[in-house]
């Protein structure tokens, strides 16, 4: 979606650069018709402008001072965990004004959403998906490219009305998802808001905290003609939506954030009536991957790196499925990731695609957490999975965890953490996450704590956080 041209309003300071805006939106349009000789050579011009940033950084700099930077290849370099990289977050950082400290007294400030850190800064909080939490800066250069490519490449199913109503002045956009935190969605929409007074009526964030009956009301009264959310979500929405409690009518349903399933797509397509269509980001980059018009994902691969490599960290060969994939974000230079470990399991297609496309198609296996169905009968109530890991998170500090369904009214939550202190965690996370699902209505609900417990592993390479039960 296009940002807004004019300045920001006073206070607000979110991070803009009105040219750089212009300048990638065409630099990512022109992109599309470029060979990949052409691409390859610009990728690797722009990662050597990142290999020079990262010497700025006090964690890289000795790496990469011990040869010259022209002699460094990408597969040299050591791949790099989240947990690694936020333990030493203040060398990790190019910009020596920026102190972990300060950033996580920003982001727990929830009236800041949307603004910048330091006045130039966009800070997203990540979910704590591979068990460890994260914070993510994001400059006004970096920002322009995110816009540019979800903008000018993300495929609208009424090209027509996009021509005539680019920055999506006729719409009513509604984003279901995570409100309460510095989440990427979440505060770019904020961020977006502050941007364009125009916009901002036509552009509303609803919680999927909310007790659904109440979710319903809000969307009913909103009744947007755009419904973004988090694939699950968005199911259990299309099912109220069959069921006659939802009458909403949207002309188009965005999802992301979690793997979106052949069925889950025709089933949400059936639901709402309209074509659904699906991208691939994350807090470390926001717009990693969009749909074409044939319904293929294709990698932004002159701003992003991926590397589908086996559990060894070898490189799979096109048309595999690789154990995890590596990301190497060429528009951050505050924050250099460098074969950061994404924890995504990723197939590159070993074909072009049929769009003209040159940019890779690519097949992703991303979170895919079960929605919980608790209770029975008439009295049955659905929790999306995303909504537990935000009740668990933010309520309660709990990131390392796994809450198994073992019957309509019980439920199991472990972690991998050890000690008094691991326990103490568990109950905290326990009275939120039960009084959480006492206001959506599930009453009589079980929640047993238990410490030291393996975690499954999901599909994607990720722990599987939310497991429902099997029967």
């Amino acid at each position: 979606m296009p940002v807004a041209i004019s300045p920001p309003q006073s206070g607000s300071a979110p991070p803009f650069d009105p040219w750089l805006s212009c300048k990638m939106s065409a630099d990512v349009a022109a992109a599309r018709h470029r060979d990949e000789s052409t691409l390859a050579a610009q990728r690797a011009s722009r990662l050597k402008e990142l290999l020079v940033a990262a010497l700025g950084s006090r964690l890289y700099r000795p790496l990469l001072a011990s040869r010259p930077l022209d002699e460094w290849r990408l597969e040299d370099l050591p791949p790099v965990r989240k947990g690694d990289l936020m333990s030493r977050f203040d060398d990790w950082v190019t910009d020596r004004a920026i102190r972990l400290a300060d950033v996580q007294q920003f982001v727990a400030d929830r009236t800041r959403i949307g603004e910048g850190f330091l006045g130039r800064y966009a800070v997203w909080e990540s979910s704590g998906s591979t068990g460890e939490p994260g914070l993510f800066l994001h400059d006004a250069a970096a920002l322009a490219v995110y816009d540019a490519l979800e903008a000018v490449r993300r495929h609208s199913p009424r090209p027509a009305l996009r021509m005539v109503d680019p920055m999506f002045l006729s719409e009513r956009i509604a984003y279901v998802g995570a409100t309460g935190g510095h989440f990427a969605s979440a505060a770019t929409i904020e961020r977006l808001r502050r941007l364009n007074p125009m916009l901002a009526p036509r552009l509303r964030s609803f919680s999927f905290l909310e007790p659904l009956p109440r979710l319903i009301e809000q969307l009913d009264a909103y009744a947007p003609t755009i419904l973004s959310s988090y694939p699950s979500a968005a199911v259990i929405l299309a099912e109220e939506r069959l069921a006659g409690r939802l009458r909403i009518e949207p002309r188009e349903v965005w999802t992301g954030g979690e793997t979106l399933t052949p069925a889950m797509r025709s089933f949400l397509r059936e639901a709402f009536r309209c074509p659904v269509g699906n991208d691939y980001g994350a807090s470390e980059f926001l717009a990693l991957g969009c749909e074409c018009a044939f319904g293929h994902l294709h990698l932004n691969s002159d701003w992003a790196i991926l590397e589908s490599v086996d559990e060894q960290g070898a490189p799979v060969a096109p048309g595999e499925s690789g154990a995890r994939c590596l990301l190497t974000n060429l528009a951050n230079h505050v924050q250099p990731l460098i074969r950061y470990d994404l924890g995504d399991r990723l197939r590159f297609h070993d074909r072009p695609c049929a769009c003209g496309s040159p940019f890779p198609v690519i097949e992703v296996r991303g979170r895919s957490d079960d929605t919980l169905r608790l209770g029975d009968g008439d009295r049955e109530i659905r929790v999306s999975p995303l909504a537990v890991s935000t009740v668990l998170e933010d309520d309660a500090g709990l990131f390392d965890f796994q809450l198994v369904q073992r019957g309509p009214r019980r439920l199991e939550l472990t972690t991998r953490l050890r000690g008094p202190a691991a326990l103490q965690d568990l109950h905290r996370g326990r009275d939120a996450l039960q009084a959480f699902i006492d206001g959506q209505g599930a009453r009589g609900v079980s929640i047993r704590c238990r410490c030291v417990e393996p975690i499954r592993q999901g599909e994607s390479g990720k722990i599987k956080r939310v497991v429902a039960a099997t029967n």
